[in-house]
């Protein structure tokens, strides 16, 4: 697999512009890491959807967001955006993704005629994740431990111990499941766009891993944004909340 890490170019303080999107030709996997309460973020994903599709390069549009085996292939470009939540199976046991933050992207594909797929394991699996010791063996020691310390960091070190190497199998079964999406729905000479994480694009660590060799990647990082929110105390008072007695 072939790799190019790239990070998207902010965006002027005040301007509605958005970065324009790159000549891609060539490549087979477009990544876009967001962060997933950033506001601008939406805009640039849809722009990234409607500019390949209008080249005619956009071959399907996947994403951490919805489970594998779910897909708007079928659907026609002018369903409706519940048709299109139904055929996604969005939101399944209450996994909390916004359907108004994806749907501009989502929706721009499905316009277009461009099947949009769920990528993510699905929840039923994850469980059955968490002790598979298989997956400590797809990335090296050092990969492994850097999920490690992005577990705890991610969580404020508020995290057990005992559940850092189980929320890291769950980590690298994502990845996996999503790098499996990508290379199904590739076709030569087109592009598929993958809308997750940060987390997820980045090479040595997420899906570039998994992707096979025939394959070339590009990763978009999206750039960070101050949200004013404090994490780890929203993080905290959640913890506590289960901390108290029923």
């Amino acid at each position: 697999m072939r790799f190019h890490f790239a990070v998207a170019a902010l965006l002027l303080a005040g301007c509605s512009t958005l970065p324009p999107v790159p000549d891609v030709s060539g490549v087979d996997a477009v990544l876009i890491g967001e962060q997933h309460d950033a506001k601008d973020h939406p805009r640039m994903q849809k722009k990234w959807v409607d500019t390949l599709a209008e080249r005619g390069t956009l071959t399907a549009v996947t994403l951490e967001m919805a489970e594998r085996g779910h897909s708007t292939a079928g659907l026609p470009p002018t369903a409706s955006e519940e048709e299109v939540r139904k055929a996604l199976n969005w939101n399944r046991a209450g996994s909390g993704w916004q359907w108004e933050r994806y749907a501009p992207a989502i929706m721009a594909a499905v316009r277009a005629g461009v099947p949009v797929m769920g990528a993510n394991l699905p929840r039923d699996e994850m469980r059955k994740a968490m002790g598979d010791v298989t997956l400590d063996a797809l990335l090296p020691a050092s990969s492994i431990q850097r999920h490690q310390q992005n577990i705890r960091t991610g969580h404020c070190d508020m995290l057990p111990e005992h559940q850092v190497t189980p929320m890291v199998r769950v980590q690298v079964a994502r990845d996996f499941a999503m790098a499996q999406t990508i290379s199904g729905a590739s076709q030569p000479g087109k592009q598929v766009v993958l809308i997750a994480g940060r987390g997820h694009v980045l090479p040595e660590l997420g899906v570039p891993v998994h992707l096979p060799q025939r394959l070339r990647a590009t990763a978009v990082v999206l750039p960070a944004q101050d949200t004013g929110r404090d994490y780890c105390a929203e993080l905290k008072k959640e913890m506590d909340g289960r901390k108290k007695p029923a």
